[in-house]
């Protein structure tokens, strides 16, 4: 458990950041070729595209990247109380 709860965090942290890094790029111009965005994308794609599919469309916002959010603060929370 000492070795687990680490590793959770990072990961958490790490999706956190790269969600961060999605949303602001979507904000300014998405560069498909810039590395960075690009690695965002491909990082948070897998998690995002299924809870995207649950939700109704709204007028052109995308809620995923605020539900995924909670959930890994949610997860970040209960892992922290070990």
């Amino acid at each position: 458990m000492q070795f687990i709860v680490p590793v959770v965090n990072l990961v958490c942290y790490a999706l956190l950041v790269a969600i961060f890094v999605r949303v602001a790029f979507s904000w300014i111009d998405p560069n498909p070729r810039n590395r960075i965005y690009l690695l965002a994308y491909q990082v948070t794609e897998p998690i995002l595209a299924p809870i995207r599919r649950l939700l109704p469309m709204g007028p052109g916002l995308d809620f995923s990247p605020m539900i995924v959010s909670l959930i890994i603060f949610m997860i970040l929370s209960f892992v922290g109380r070990f």
